[in-house]
């Protein structure tokens, strides 16, 4: 007899494991079922590992300007394998984390790879998906195959590298983020196809290691989804790093050689153009893990590889919700979280907003960061928005110069009408922790002259962030 429950949760990430702990917390009977990873790919293969290696790039980097800070540090170096075991030792603690919220509370772990077999049941099978190593144990009291019925089942099953034929990654000379965490080797130089987070993240890493970098990007702006100014910020401090960029290019065939490979890129004018390296990073985004999980047979709708789902996270089939990367863009782990919670309270009759999209905010770890929410310019005023914008430099910041930290940019976007916080984006020193503040102003509808009245503190780069309100409205007092 199949074990019952209220809830049945496919995939233990942010998504799944926030979804199973608030289920847990509101009295529904749950379960979550995981085929490799205890944390998902965000905290064993991505969000957190990448910037621990990151964590270790900024340090490295501070290091060689140690002058700059009136210290002497003359013998200094990269130990990369002690930089990736660090990176995956937290990642292991992230995994134990998630292993113990399970536990505590009173959450069943299913080991194994789901498949909808009906309404409301899905049949649990053996993993047979070859898993990324080092990995952590599955938990010890995790329950097997079998099969299992839900009132409610949510798909959480995330996404995976996108590949793109002729160029696909084998491991050796062509990587995607899972090699590019665990290099053997440190290589000498690297060509990035792709320029959103993934691939300025991991170009921005073996850069400040000392590796020649060039990255490849089809459209003609890098970071496709930021504010133009602030790509083109982000591009000038890159380029002043070393880093080379082809816009408006794309890898067309990649040949392995003895010592490494060889890109063939096709630019904007029809000419190709051959860059070698030791290795090729393939950063052209993530498709949705939909194959293989029943979907088609229980008559859920996929679009463009995700499954539809509504602003409740309601698939079309009641009684199947999906979350995450697998129901869409942006493919963000703190959009999946939310969408747990979201999901959870619906199934438990509470009332609920729904998610909006348009107060999701962005972050690349880069150096320097990037952060936004919001409308960019160019979609405002694609949206015939009148508008109101506010720049403010990271020169005119004391905490940013003294922290030797002077080049960023912050700017913010106001409708002219109403005062409303339309976007705000950011480049610079951490930025990605300075995002909140706008995301949680434009949540309560703040308007400019309640960012205005707001008192920030001193010395710290927060105060740029009123200062870019003052500038939109021609009032800015440090520059």
């Amino acid at each position: 007899m199949a074990d019952s429950y209220d809830l049945i949760i496919i995939g233990a990430g942010p998504g799944g494991y926030t979804a199973a702990i608030r289920a847990a917390q509101l009295g529904l009977r749950t379960a979550i079922v995981e085929r490799e990873h205890m944390a998902g790919i965000c905290s064993n293969w991505g969000c957190i590992p990448t910037k621990a290696l990151l964590r270790t790039a900024e340090i490295y980097g501070h290091m060689v300007h140690a002058k700059d800070y009136g210290l002497t540090a003359d013998t200094f170096g990269v130990d990369l394998e002690a930089t990736v075991k660090r990176s995956r030792g937290i990642a292991a603690q992230m995994n134990n984390g998630v292993q113990f919220l399970m536990k505590k509370n009173k959450v069943d772990t299913i080991w194994g790879e789901a498949v909808l077999t009906g309404p409301g049941e899905i049949s649990v099978a053996p993993t047979k998906k070859k898993v990324m190593q080092p990995q952590v144990p599955p938990p010890k009291n995790a329950l097997g195959a079998g099969t299992y019925k839900a009132k409610n089942i949510i798909v959480a099953t995330g996404a995976r590298p996108r590949v793109l034929p002729g160029i696909e990654p084998d491991g050796d000379r062509i990587w995607t983020y899972f090699e590019s965490m665990v290099p053997a080797a440190m290589p000498k130089s690297l060509v990035v196809m792709g320029s959103g987070a993934i691939g300025m993240e991991f170009a921005s890493f073996y850069r400040s290691l000392g590796a020649e970098v060039t990255i490849v990007e089809l459209l003609p702006q890098i970071l496709p989804v930021e504010d133009a100014e602030i790509a083109a910020h982000v591009k000038k401090r890159f380029e002043k790093r070393g880093i080379k960029f082809l816009t408006e290019a794309k890898v067309t065939k990649v040949d392995k050689t003895k010592d490494g490979i060889v890109a063939h890129v096709e630019l904007k004018d029809g000419t190709t153009q051959q860059l070698s390296g030791d290795r090729l990073i393939s950063a052209v985004g993530v498709q949705c893990n939909t194959e293989n999980l029943g979907l088609e047979k229980v008559g859920v709708k996929i679009d463009r590889g995700a499954v539809v789902v509504d602003d409740h996270g309601r698939t079309n089939v009641p009684g199947v919700w999906a979350i995450g990367d697998v129901a869409g863009p942006p493919m963000l782990a703190h959009k999946a979280e939310h969408e747990a919670v979201i999901v959870v309270e619906t199934i438990a009759g509470m009332k609920v907003h729904g998610l909006d999209k348009r107060r999701i905010p962005g972050c690349t770890y880069c150096e320097p960061q990037v952060a936004s929410v919001g409308l960019t310019e160019a979609k405002a005023r694609e949206l015939g928005r009148e508008i109101k914008i506010g720049k403010f430099p990271f020169i005119g910041n004391g905490k940013a110069i003294a922290l030797g930290e002077p080049e960023g940019l912050v700017k913010t976007i106001f409708d002219a009408k109403t005062g409303e916080l339309l976007g705000a984006h950011m480049a610079g020193a951490e930025v990605t922790e300075l995002i909140a503040g706008f995301v949680v102003a434009m949540n309560l509808e703040t308007t400019e002259e309640e960012l205005m009245h707001t008192i920030f503190p001193h010395p710290t780069l927060s105060e740029m962030m009123k200062e870019s309100v003052l500038n939109a409205y021609g009032r800015a007092l440090n520059i």
